[in-house]
């Protein structure tokens, strides 16, 4: 589509700039204004869409060697009961896991003891840790953990009974080290009118990532991150000396210990020590979450933008496994520096996912970025007449507006209801820049909890 537009823009051009040997320069200085920046914009989109269609899960083996019977699946949960987490347990234990690991904090121990007592079963241990903590309540439980993989899940999602088949089925090649799945929004049963729009923009927002983790996933086997709402690893590698070390130690700058960016973490680490990761986009492997519906969304949302800046940047500018061959001196230093091996040297590159995802929190930015073409627009269609010039912005702006849904069309056609707050989305679009600007310039903040909740030491 997008090559048909640009040969339509150049046709137009063609057409109505008298063919005098002065104007010959005046068309191609057109063509080198605009163009550069629309290829830069939507040759990522159109490729990706192509990936995206091509994208086929890991089938399931006949007769696999993993089962759910090699799964342990652990919880960390702040509340410790509830009846979100009480249906998030009882979806699990559909699945038949060999166990599952509940950590929760000191506080609220007794509480969910009480929960998982009232379940009737021996498959649920549970565990605590003084301070909410994510990364040390992850790691709290590795030592009980007895099996070959080990699932991360957050203790708001709902599994699909054919989940465990499905997620094991890339682990089955021994140079998998991760794998995640889609994600899809639980919906509010009658919903308010604030809670639809905050809830239509967070099916959005993992309508995307799930488009964006397939693409880069077909085109170079990247991730921008596997996400932590449900996650599959070896157990062997979480129980890494090393791994437990840098994982509950990192810092942003050497100074912030994190708290927030877990699965950030273990992404990189992954591709530091030259493991695949997969992704299963699969309706068998769909798992539901839920997220802010009420006015805390922007601070979720002020959350997941410092963990890309912070990730993004590291995985760029720091590790640099991602784009940089492990061959390069300089890189084989930094590698050798953080614990890998040279039996671990990979040359893995990640060219698409690093222009498609990863240097996008740098110079993505909605508003200024459209009204940046339209005024490259103006500027190189000048000689045009009126009429011309108008038809051709039209066209333009078709064109971007189609751009910011088409990504999103497997939500429109779900819920064919929601095409109309599609306004909001656009609007949405150009206000997240003042998020990602707020989350640039407070990079610091590292908890994923208000201050009344942090340890002393996160404090």
């Amino acid at each position: 589509m997008f090559v048909m537009y640009s040969a339509s823009n150049l046709f137009v051009t063609v057409l109505y700039v008298e063919p005098a040997a002065d104007n010959i320069g005046l068309i191609a200085i057109q063509i080198t204004d605009i163009v550069p920046s629309r290829l830069y914009r939507y040759v990522r989109l159109v490729v990706n869409l192509y990936a995206f269609i091509m994208l086929r899960p890991k089938p399931i083996p006949e007769n696999p060697r993993l089962t759910s019977r090699d799964v342990t699946v652990v919880i960390p949960s702040i509340e410790g009961d509830g009846e979100v987490l009480s249906e998030t347990i009882r979806s699990i234990l559909a699945t038949e896991p060999h166990e599952i690991i509940l950590v929760t904090v000191k506080a609220n121990l007794m509480r969910a003891q009480v929960m998982v007592k009232g379940m009737g079963t021996s498959k649920i241990r549970v565990r605590s840790v003084t301070y909410p903590n994510k990364r040390r309540q992850m790691v709290h439980a590795i030592p009980d953990i007895a099996t070959d993989i080990t699932i991360f899940a957050d203790d708001d999602v709902l599994w699909p009974p054919t989940l465990l088949p499905w997620i094991l089925a890339p682990l089955e090649d021994e140079s998998y080290g991760g794998v995640g799945t889609n994600q899809r929004l639980r919906r509010a049963q009658a919903p308010g009118f604030q809670q639809r729009i905050y809830g239509y923009l967070n099916a959005l927002y993992l309508e995307r990532r799930n488009f964006d983790c397939a693409s880069c996933m077909y085109m170079d086997g990247g991730l921008p991150c596997l996400s932590g709402r449900t996650v599959a690893y070896r157990s062997k590698i979480l129980k890494d000396e090393a791994f437990i070390q840098g994982f509950t130690h990192e810092e942003w700058l050497g100074r912030y210990q994190l708290n927030a960016d877990d699965d950030n973490f273990i992404t990189r680490w992954l591709i530091s020590h030259d493991k695949k990761i997969g992704f299963q986009y699969h309706k068998e492997a769909e798992v539901l979450t839920t997220l802010e519906d009420n006015p805390n969304f922007v601070k979720q949302c002020l959350r997941w933008s410092r963990s890309n800046w912070r990730s993004n940047i590291t995985s760029m500018f720091c590790d640099r496994h991602i784009w940089r061959s492990a061959d390069d001196p300089l890189q084989r230093a930094n590698l050798t520096g953080q614990g890998v091996s040279d039996a671990n040297h990979g040359g893995r590159k990640q060219p698409w996912s690093t222009y498609a995802v990863y240097q996008t929190t740098i110079i993505q930015w909605a508003f200024i970025w459209d009204c940046l073409l339209i005024y490259l627009y103006y500027k190189s269609t000048e000689s045009w007449s009126n009429e011309t010039r108008m038809a051709g912005l039209s066209t333009f702006l078709t064109w971007m507006l189609m751009s910011k849904f088409l990504k999103l069309l497997g939500h429109y056609i779900r819920y064919p209801v929601d095409f109309l707050l599609l306004p909001v989305s656009v609007l949405f679009g150009y206000l997240h820049g003042l998020i990602k600007a707020k989350a640039m310039l407070s990079l610091n903040v590292v908890s994923r909890f208000t201050l009344n909740s942090r340890s002393p030491h996160q404090q």
